[in-house]
């Protein structure tokens, strides 16, 4: 008869042989407590063949009718002041540049293919992933700033980077999207090198999983290593508005260059969800900033309706997309306009100021059961973009009176002269 401590002893072993057996089995880049500085020689995965639970059995296409030609939405400078301009323009131009390129060589120095430079310890920080955020999301700003050396030597870098590796246990599709793919894209339509568009293929291919769920929406935090396990996955029962409902132009635009509609196909879904709930909300027309992905319910757990954080890309994006995909869908617009109707009804207001300045900001609304209203007269930083979005709107969809909306950014400025904190 074997021993007890003996006993317990082979098992040990048997059992220490069983695990290391089973990590071995585990793909690299995925294993939890992977050792990520020494890859297997050659092991890549290629996400497209990705097995889905709940494949979609039909794709929507892209709209193929004919593009509209769409309205003129720069403003037309006489040549006096555009000789004014461009004189004072041009040291401004040069002055950001510089700033710029300062802090693109301290990033170069300290943390190239990190994704933060971490400027007091001269350090780098990894908080997108791992993938070099900052090098992706300034390739567009690199080309436009005729950084052309620059530019290539980071184009160069990006064929490293390896998406299929992320020390990551949980990487925010929202982020990803918006920064690397968004990045490798305008970069592309810039350039038009075609490593790039190679790059957001394989990205897209990656991100296009976290789809992969029994209603089609996206899981937006979503664990990476234990999707490409085929761990169950569900869309979040606690969404923000702003993560699930930006994705749409990367996407989109993905699908145009690609050919493959499955991109648009995925984000189509999320935005017809968005329009038949639309006048269905707390506040008919806008959408809260917590949904029930799981359930497909958008009324809203927490009934906060704001332009500012949580929520701004969403309604940014509504009038991009109906431009992206040449004015042909008018589900975007439609959108759109009603949105900025609730908005300019609702959210927005005149601050009271000693001088009375004609600025605008714009603020948060709770919404009731009664259908009362109650704003919130605060500010936040990013609503600053909503001018832009604004003038924008006006232009495509012939509003002028939303020209006017567009001062918004008026208050911004002026809030930053006149509190403490700027």
């Amino acid at each position: 008869m074997v021993p007890f401590k003996k006993k317990w002893l082979i098992y040990v072993i048997l059992s220490a042989v069983l695990l290391f057996s089973y990590r071995r089995t585990v793909p690299y880049a995925f294993a939890p407590d992977a050792n990520y500085s020494t890859p297997p020689k050659g092991f890549k995965f290629e996400w497209k063949y990705f097995k889905e639970k709940h494949p979609v059995k039909s794709f929507v296409p892209l709209p193929s009718d004919p593009v509209k030609t769409p309205p003129k939405v720069q403003h037309a400078f006489s040549d006096q002041s555009f000789k004014e301009i461009l004189s004072t323009q041009k040291p401004r131009q040069e002055a950001v540049k510089q700033t710029f390129l300062r802090a693109w060589n301290a990033y170069r120095k300290y943390a190239w293919m990190h994704d933060e430079v971490t400027p007091l310890t001269r350090g780098s920080y990894n908080t997108f992933g791992g993938w070099a955020a900052t090098l992706v999301d300034s390739l567009d700003t690199l080309w436009i700033m005729d950084l052309k050396d620059e530019f290539h030597e980071a184009v160069r870098a990006v064929a490293d980077i390896d998406f299929t590796m992320t020390k990551s246990v949980e990487i925010n599709v929202f982020e990803t999207t918006i920064r690397y793919l968004g990045g490798l894209l305008s970069a592309y339509d810039l350039s038009g090198e075609p490593g790039l568009l190679t790059k957001a293929t394989e990205l897209g291919n990656i991100l296009y999983v976290a789809f992969d769920t029994p209603n089609r929406m996206p899981v937006t935090r979503w664990k990476i290593h234990a999707a490409f396990l085929h761990h169950k996955q569900e869309a979040s029962a606690h969404c923000l508005l702003a993560e699930i409902g930006s994705l749409t132009m990367e996407f989109t635009r993905l699908s145009q260059l690609t050919k493959d509609p499955k991109w648009y196909d995925a984000v189509h879904r999320v935005t017809k969800l968005f329009e038949e709930q639309q006048g269905e909300t707390m506040l008919p027309g806008m959408w809260p900033l917590i949904l029930d992905a799981r359930k497909r319910n958008l009324q809203g757990q927490r009934n906060s309706f704001t332009l500012g954080a949580m929520a701004d890309s969403f309604y940014e994006y509504l009038p991009k997309m109906h431009a992206l995909l040449g004015g042909v869908d008018d589900m975007y617009g439609r959108m759109y306009k009603d949105a900025m109707a609730v908005v300019a009804k609702h959210v927005l207001y005149r601050p009271m100021v000693p001088d009375n300045a004609d600025i605008l900001f714009s603020g948060m609304v709770t919404a009731y059961a009664n259908r009362n209203v109650q704003l919130s007269a605060e500010g936040q930083h990013l609503v600053c973009f909503a001018g832009g979005m604004f003038a924008l709107g006006s232009k495509l969809f012939d509003i002028p009176a939303h020209m006017d909306i567009a001062r918004i950014p008026h208050g911004s400025m002026r809030s930053q002269r006149t509190l403490r904190l700027g």
